[in-house]
């Protein structure tokens, strides 16, 4: 029993420093190896060709001594124990009800694979069953090793979770078209292409990875393209999977590709512009108040203790700054709560209330100025996705509704559910934009000219155009001169403050000389 035990303990011990070794081996691969192998040394012709010959050879790379040894541990053979006794599991599952049943609609799958090069990945997946799971995968040449699902699966991971899927960004959708029409023009078919995208999109990013995968699963069910994107819940928006619905009826589906990328590139120029003209003046604004807070906090409280001790009486303008400088100072914090949750209130209410979030627009759009640079955006996306819409032969209802939910204006919403009415009785769609307060005339005039040439997507796209460059415009002349007058407004502010504690200074050298 001794001797057993001794033998046991010893290969405790040697398995012990095997797994020391083999992870200190990985560790200082990744640490100071990987760094080089992006390196291009030079190489003789007789390296070169020895090299073409193994890759054309395929010959398989040999297993380091470390390699070997961690092979050889009792650690790796659990793990790999586990992996086996997962996989007969998995394959228990398949071949019973559980694994075959289809759900009513799709749920999320955790699952984990290994890839051709023998490294463990694990993801998420959404399927109607466990086969269906297990067959995509095994289709896109990985070796299924477990495939799970249950409530705490779908909370962590589903598509209404924290974790689960997002909207794709306006530049991966951007690029996503631009990729997907370019593979498309050269002959690769939709779901090829839809898997180059996932590699290529998906290498450094779960997210996209997910929603790329789910997109081919349906293709490969059958499904057409806009159904796809559209089973994906909110990740794709609903103007561009109504337009390639419309584009599969009539056969462009590259053509409507190159379209809607123009159209959301044009559209991300206009958001860019947008907070390109607010960031100077967010930035200047959060100094002006954290300079004037510094100055009434540290600096004023320094002159009135001058002025007290020198007997100076303090009037006017001083004991104003003075008075506000003390009760800063002795409510700050309370202040600042407040601040914080009257700015979070406002974003939860705006949000979440209709009827506040109209009125926060409403004023905003009767403020000069400002009125223009809304009104000018609003009217120019809605026109052109209108005449996006109506080239595609979509039809004016859903057109309408669409429209509804690209806007997030609230009056806007308004005009396009009175243009629904006015279809629904046999009037014109210009009836709903006429003499209204939120539209203007040029816009009336020009949607009344279309209508009356028949040639209503052709004018659409002309008052889009002319609202854009009116909206470039006045964004351009708001940023020109936002930036002078927050600056003219800074120095007032601060010099107004710094000019009221240093008069009585003024009085105090009078009695000096006196």
């Amino acid at each position: 029993m001794g001797l057993e035990q001794s033998d046991s303990n010893n290969k405790g011990i040697l398995n012990t420093i095997i797994s020391i070794f083999h992870y200190a081996w990985v560790g200082f691969n990744v640490i100071l190896l990987n760094p080089f192998k992006g390196i291009s040394f030079k190489k003789d012709d007789t390296v070169r060709e020895v090299n073409a010959a193994i890759a054309k050879a395929h010959i398989i790379k040999e297993d380091t001594f470390f390699e070997k040894m961690w092979k050889k541990s009792s650690i790796y053979k659990k793990q790999q124990e586990k992996i086996e006794q997962d996989k007969r599991e998995l394959a228990s599952i398949l071949a019973s009800e559980e694994g075959t049943r289809r759900q009513e609609k799709p749920i999320t799958y955790r699952y984990k694979v290994r890839d051709n090069k023998g490294r463990i990945e694990q993801d998420t997946f959404l399927g109607a069953s466990m086969a269906d799971c297990n067959n995509f995968l095994v289709n896109e040449g990985y070796e299924v090793i477990s495939i799970k699902y249950g409530k705490q699966i779908e909370f962590l991971y589903g598509q209404t979770s924290i974790l689960g899927a997002n909207k794709l960004k306006i530049k991966d959708l951007i690029f996503w078209l631009t990729q997907l029409s370019t593979y498309i023009k050269s002959g690769i078919p939709l779901t090829d292409s839809m898997r180059i995208l996932a590699k290529q999109m998906g290498k450094k990013d779960k997210n996209k990875r997910r929603i790329f995968n789910a997109i081919i699963y349906e293709l490969t069910l059958g499904e057409s393209f806009s159904n796809a994107l559209a089973k994906q819940g909110n990740i794709f928006p609903p103007l561009l999977i109504n337009m390639l619905k419309a584009a599969e009826a009539t056969g462009e589906l590259e053509e409507t590709l190159d379209d809607m990328s123009i159209y959301y590139d044009e559209i991300d120029k206009t958001r860019r512009a947008m907070i390109s003209a607010l960031t100077y003046p967010t930035i200047v604004l959060i100094f002006a108040i954290g300079v004037i807070c510094f100055i009434l906090m540290y600096v004023v409280p320094q002159f009135v203790q001058i002025y007290e001790t020198s007997g100076i009486a303090i009037t006017g303008l001083t004991l104003f700054v003075i008075n506000v400088a003390n009760f800063l100072t002795n409510n700050f914090i309370i202040l600042f709560l407040i601040v914080i949750i009257a700015i979070i209130a406002i974003i939860a209410l705006y949000k979440n209330v209709k009827a506040f979030r109209r009125r926060c627009q409403v004023f905003l759009m009767r403020v000069p100025v400002i009125k223009d640079v809304i009104i000018y955006n609003e009217v120019a996306i809605f026109t052109k996705t209108f005449a996006s819409l109506l080239k595609n032969n979509v039809f004016i209802t859903e057109s309408i509704d669409i429209l509804v939910k690209v806007t997030q204006n609230e009056v806007y919403k308004e005009i396009m559910l009175d243009t629904i009415n006015n279809i629904a009785k046999g009037d014109k769609i210009s009836d709903s934009f006429k003499d209204h307060w939120a539209v203007p005339d040029v816009a009336y005039f020009m949607i009344v000219t279309g209508e009356s040439t028949g040639e209503l997507a052709e004018m659409m796209e002309r008052v889009s155009a002319y609202f854009q460059d009116l909206h470039k415009n006045i964004v351009a002349t708001l940023k020109s001169f936002i930036e002078p007058i927050m600056i003219i407004i800074l120095a007032v502010i601060v010099g107004g403050v710094i000019l009221s504690v240093i008069i009585p200074m003024f009085d105090m050298y009078e009695q000096i000389s006196m």
